[in-house]
């Protein structure tokens, strides 16, 4: 996630980046002009026919519901998405707080446990998340060996089982009791919640159909706008004006695509890399501290 300051609007007026719409739709823009530029040139000098921009104004008016409709629904994405991850670092926080309290200082075993498979588990809701399987950031511990789990498909869920079975150790060994144990079961499946819930993020995208239908509404409204545009009164502004339309309309089409699975690594996804060395760092702090 780009980390900027939103009060300095000169310097993000000027700013260009790696994610800029600009630099995905330069190529495409380029085409468009010379193709609006040739359009314009033959109505002007070979066809004089007159055209009426109103079927425009009508469609143009449509298009912009529909890329409100799109924009925004790509954004609650992208915001209940947020929300899930804070609820994840809540959980996390929660849990090793309560194990802090149950659990004697001296049982270094015990805390240990639970510090790392924490955060074993955050990383690995990251990494599948992203489809991945890299395991560079889990770490092993006595009784739960990664390299024991290569072949897993769903390795939170791998995770999570041990963190339950270790919850039952304990009641099993008299040191938590019954009480207790249903309320450390009930954060730890709070996990399972939102690791389901990312999923459904990540797995529902649009509909194919409507996503492919604003993409031609946008194709045939642009291809057919200098016809309407050259002869009314623009001439050869018809040219700036149509690519600007065009870098509009694309841009907030690319926009909602890139943050409605709000998990990867793009430009503007959620910082999840971030969220899960805070959680790492909070977590340790609470269970492995001396204080």
């Amino acid at each position: 996630m780009i980390k900027y300051n939103p009060k300095d609007w000169f310097g993000l007026i000027f700013e260009f980046h790696k994610s800029d719409t600009l630099r995905k739709l330069i190529y495409v823009i380029i085409i468009y002009a010379l193709f609006t530029a040739v359009v314009v040139y033959i109505e002007l000098n070979f066809l004089h026919f007159e055209t009426t921009t109103t079927i425009h104004s009508l469609v143009g008016f449509i298009i912009g519901l529909l890329l409100v409709f799109r924009t925004n629904t790509a954004y609650d994405r992208w915001w209940e998405g947020r929300k899930l991850l804070g609820s994840l670092v809540n959980t996390s926080r929660n849990l090793a707080i309560k194990i802090h309290s149950l659990i004697d200082k001296q049982d270094l075993k015990t805390r240990n446990f639970y510090s790392k498979m924490i955060t074993n588990y955050c990383y690995s809701l990251k990494e599948h998340l992203r489809d991945n399987r890299d395991l560079n950031e889990i770490q092993s511990i006595d009784g739960f060996q990664k390299t024991n789990y290569d072949q897993i498909n769903h390795f939170p869920n791998t995770i999570m089982k041990e963190i339950f079975v270790k919850n039952k150790e304990l009641l099993d060994k008299e040191m938590i009791s019954g009480d207790v144990f249903i309320t450390i079961d009930n954060e730890t499946k709070i996990f399972t919640e939102i690791i389901g819930a990312c999923e459904r993020i990540k797995k529902t995208p649009i509909p194919y159909s409507y996503n492919i239908f604003i993409k031609k509404f946008i194709f045939v409204y642009t291809l057919t706008l200098p016809f309407g545009l050259t002869s009314t009164m623009f001439y050869y502004w018809t040219v700036p004006i149509c690519v600007f339309i065009l870098y509009i309309l694309a841009s907030l089409e690319l926009l909602a695509e890139e943050i409605e699975n709000p998990f990867g690594k793009d430009p503007n996804d959620l910082p999840v890399d971030d969220i899960c060395d805070h959680i790492k760092e909070n977590v340790e702090e609470i269970l492995i501290s001396k204080t």
